[in-house]
């Protein structure tokens, strides 16, 4: 092609073609924005009840900071007292100070955190359903504070001596180190106590069903006895076997709990 062509060629695109070209542009944009609208509806939700569920957090932990001294002082009763511990660092009381407040405020945020997800996650939900949802929020904060207090009456009586006394080795027990374990394995079985809301929940979306839950009591034990694993403190078996005890029994009533949820709709 010559250049006198080409310079033809060129002359012929005018700004009405320009503009044109933005338009059709600018309306498949359009289009496309129009049916992902729904994907950006459901993730501008998450974004307001992720911000409800931390300005939550925020508050409750706040408000923890007023009696976290006592709280501290309650848990190092196990120890012998806060005067039983040795701090090192300059930082570490504010630390300790910060995570057991943190643990408080999530702890009295339960109801809350979990009202948001089971909200976004059961949208369009029927009225005799929002019956349903309103009864899990104060049956997963029971659940969570029954994991607190097993790990208070059951598990810390029965490791920390354990620990301490290993090997017959004198222990000077470090308060990060102390609370930090100690807040640590009441949160994980706390959220360990949450199986029968989970599996519920897995059976209302009819995932799972309670004839599939039953054939899989096998599996489940073996699972079960790697979470204690995880979580055990202590590599015994006396306290693994603790663990792994309320959790088997979690896990029976969790399938009655999947046999009234998928009833319903099983008549239907």
């Amino acid at each position: 092609m010559s250049v006198e062509a080409k310079a033809t060629k060129k002359r012929k695109r005018s700004w009405g073609d320009y503009l044109g070209a933005f338009g059709r542009a600018h309306r498949k944009a359009s289009a496309q924005l129009e049916t992902s609208m729904p994907l950006l509806q459901h993730l501008d939700e998450l974004r307001q009840r992720v911000f409800k569920a931390f300005f939550a957090i925020i508050l409750t932990t706040a408000i923890s900071f007023i009696f976290a001294g006592q709280l501290i002082n309650f848990l190092a009763r196990p120890i012998g007292g806060s005067k039983a511990l040795v701090s090192i660092e300059v930082t570490e009381n504010i630390a300790i100070f910060m995570k057991v407040a943190m643990l408080s405020g999530i702890l009295l945020a339960m109801p809350v955190i979990v009202y948001q997800l089971m909200a976004f996650l059961l949208p369009g939900l029927k009225p005799n359903e929002k019956g349903w949802l309103l009864a899990i929020v104060p049956l997963a904060t029971l659940l969570f504070i029954a994991g607190v207090a097993f790990t208070w009456f059951v598990m810390l009586p029965s490791a920390l001596p354990f620990l301490i006394h290993f090997l017959g080795i004198t222990t000077q027990v470090r308060p990060l180190n102390y609370f930090e374990f100690v807040t640590t394995l009441m949160f994980w079985i706390g959220i360990c106590f949450e199986l029968p809301l989970v599996i519920m929940f897995l059976a209302r979306l009819k995932i799972v069903s309670a004839k599939q839950l039953l054939k899989a009591w096998r599996y489940a034990v073996v699972v079960i006895a790697i979470v204690a694993a995880a979580v055990t403190p202590t590599v015994d078996p006396v306290n693994m076997g603790l663990v792994m005890l309320p959790l088997i029994l979690l896990y029976a009533i969790s399938i009655v709990l999947a046999a009234i949820v998928r009833r319903p709709a099983n008549g239907h």
